[in-house]
């Protein structure tokens, strides 16, 4: 097997074979964890070497390609049928190396002590100048060692899109540090300054706990928000009118109504009328006031 100790060049991960089995015997079947744990041996260093290009943070780097592990340990038999496994953690490392959102954690806002190096100090501001599109395809091609078609499948653009990139990214450099226009010199920088660094990955054990952990969490945050999803819409249910109510109308001021008149006093006319009308009624009055006689 190729050590990954010293270099950004990651073959696809293969399963090593037990102790005590010669060279092509049949190796015995892995457990899961197993098979998890040798993929993360045989990628995890090379990875935070890479994503440290990506970057220029350390601390990120290591926590981006342990998230990528972790997720992939969430998704574990799609994971181990890919036909690259590595290929599958280096895709998700890199995305989550590069997310913006890291700009907003308090923890990354300032700048990480450059290398000490001023020749890796020069290489490595001149590769965070680039656009991250930009670098991701540098790396990819001029780091880890992939062809152009693979490095356009990874990076989700054409072919034609993808060597354009290389191509600016490329001359973009060269007129930073115009030494890197040789592509061999330009490879060989990359993995010194990765190499010089000493990153180093956690171990896979943990890594697995804190997938496990993940996935119980999101697990149970999916059942409650679906109860609640459910108790909501029974409470609609419930409460819904089952028929149409037609609304009531709001209230309006009757208009064109005339004003309610206002008695005052009598005149003397009227007085007179009034006077000769209540004692003509009163001889004719109700029966209970003046009974008839018959």
């Amino acid at each position: 097997m190729v050590t990954t100790q010293n270099t950004l060049t990651q073959d696809q991960a293969a399963t090593p074979a037990e102790p005590g089995t010669e060279q092509g015997t049949t190796t015995p079947d892995l457990t899961p964890s197993q098979a998890f744990d040798a993929l993360y041996a045989f990628c995890a260093p090379a990875l935070v070497r890479q994503t440290y290009l990506l970057t220029g943070r350390r601390e990120l780097a290591r926590e981006a390609v342990e998230r990528a592990f972790q997720l992939a340990w969430q998704h574990w038999p799609e994971v181990a049928q890919d036909r690259d496994p590595g290929g599958w953690v280096r895709a998700v490392a890199y995305d989550c190396a590069l997310s913006p959102w890291h700009l907003l954690r308090p923890r990354y806002r300032n700048a990480e002590p450059p290398p000490s190096d001023p020749a890796d100090r020069a290489l490595l501001h001149a590769l965070l100048r680039l656009p991250p599109s930009y670098r991701r395809t540098l790396v990819l091609y001029d780091g880890v060692g992939l062809d152009l078609p693979e490095t356009a499948a990874e990076t989700e653009a054409s072919t034609p899109a993808a060597a354009n990139r290389l191509t600016h990214a490329r001359e973009a450099l060269a007129a930073l540090l115009p030494e890197l226009a040789d592509l061999g010199e330009l490879h060989r920088r990359l993995l010194v300054l990765a190499s010089k660094e000493r990153l180093r990955a956690a171990e896979p054990e943990p890594v697995r706990r804190e997938g496990e952990r993940r996935n119980v969490f999101w697990t149970r945050a999916a059942i409650a928000s679906t109860v609640t999803i459910i108790g909501a819409t029974t409470l609609t249910l419930w409460t819904a009118p089952t028929h149409y109510e037609a609304p009531i109308a709001p209230a309006q001021a009757v208009q064109g109504v005339p004003p309610a008149a206002v008695m005052g006093p009598l005149s003397r006319e009227a007085q007179a009328v009034r006077t000769v009308l209540l004692r003509r009624a009163g001889a004719r009055g109700p029966a209970r006031l003046a009974p008839e006689l018959r």
